[in-house]
């Protein structure tokens, strides 16, 4: 499909104006031979045009950073780009991290943080920026800016695997950051992600996928990204190894519903999870400072991140995060 037909079908879709059958053969079948660039890319612009924007200031947007995964892997991890979060905005990152409830795992974002007692939804968009402001990191729930999506929800809900929406959450956050890392659940959708960012307005950052199916990096094995810092894309492989990571099996990492993976966030933060824990989501923040910016190397993040779980940085950030959204 070209990008004009897609733009087409895309606007269809988003406007109501596609049957649920025609809709879910639409998404199926991309889904069945692989969304192309031009399809990504057509579908970013597209529910980017129907979002509701969550502004920010201009001091803050090059220190404003996503970090999410794709969903879609099914490989029962614990929320890591949740936990890898308030490592970042302990090192002075603002963390616009856009998610949604348990749609293809036991427990989404949304689903923990609640669990650990952070409020994600406000009155008004003064009051989430305010506790961005203040602590570092605010939850942007999916639904309260993607109304367009409701409607086509219960199609993509009753077709039993992954869409194109897995990859289009991550590529659409509502406050328009300009620096990512995105886990993916295939790497051979990564290059194509990369492109669509870079084509879209973002600056610089980093699309990974785990040897072994994960949609972050991972502590089993190795892992591939594509890192992109304008519109020069590179890909790369990351061994854990290689930075004196030793390798753990992926049940090291399974997590398990929201108030189980709240538990795991916080034994992490405290520095008291097992070292699997605590190298992969250090792994993770590694890959998330280098896409920053903020760290020159997955080495340099590597040691950034785990001085911020060592020092009781990032738990204190957590602690911040819930008594600042409270108190909104």
């Amino acid at each position: 499909m070209s990008y004009e037909e897609a733009k087409k079908s895309f606007l269809a879709l988003f406007e109501g104006k596609m049957g649920e059958d025609e809709a879910r053969a639409f998404l199926v079948s991309m889904y069945e031979r692989g969304e192309s660039e031009d399809e990504i890319k057509a579908a970013v612009e597209v529910m980017r045009s129907f979002m509701v924007a969550f502004e920010t200031p201009d001091e803050i947007k090059e220190l404003l950073i996503d970090n999410c995964g794709t969903g879609g892997d099914k490989s029962g991890s614990f929320n890591i780009s949740t936990t890898v979060s308030f490592v970042l905005a302990s090192l002075g990152l603002f963390v616009a991290k856009h998610g949604n409830r348990s749609i293809t795992s036991k427990s989404g974002s949304a689903d923990m943080l609640e669990a650990l007692g952070v409020k994600i939804e406000f009155e008004s968009p003064e009051a989430k920026l305010n506790v961005l402001l203040e602590s570092g990191f605010a939850f942007l729930f999916a639904p309260t800016y993607h109304p367009a999506l409701k409607h086509i929800m219960p199609i993509r809900r009753s077709i039993p695997h992954r869409t194109i929406f897995n990859m289009l959450g991550p590529l659409c956050n509502p406050a328009k950051v300009k620096h990512h890392l995105i886990g993916i659940y295939d790497y051979s959708f990564a290059p194509k992600c990369a492109k669509a960012l870079s084509d879209t307005g973002s600056k610089r950052g980093i699309v990974v996928n785990s040897n072994d199916g994960m949609d972050e990096a991972s502590i089993s094995g190795g892992s591939r990204y594509a890192f992109f810092d304008g519109g020069k894309i590179e890909e790369h492989e990351l061994n854990p190894e290689a930075y004196r990571l030793k390798l753990y099996p992926k049940e090291a990492i399974l997590g398990g519903d929201a108030r189980q993976n709240a538990a795991i966030t916080l034994a992490v933060l405290k520095n008291e999870a097992d070292e699997a824990k605590m190298g992969v989501v250090a792994l993770n923040a590694a890959l998330a400072l280098l896409a920053s910016g903020k760290a020159r190397d997955v080495k340099e993040g590597l040691e950034m991140a785990e001085y911020a779980i060592k020092s009781g940085k990032a738990y204190d950030t957590l602690q911040k995060v819930i008594s600042v959204s409270n108190k909104v």
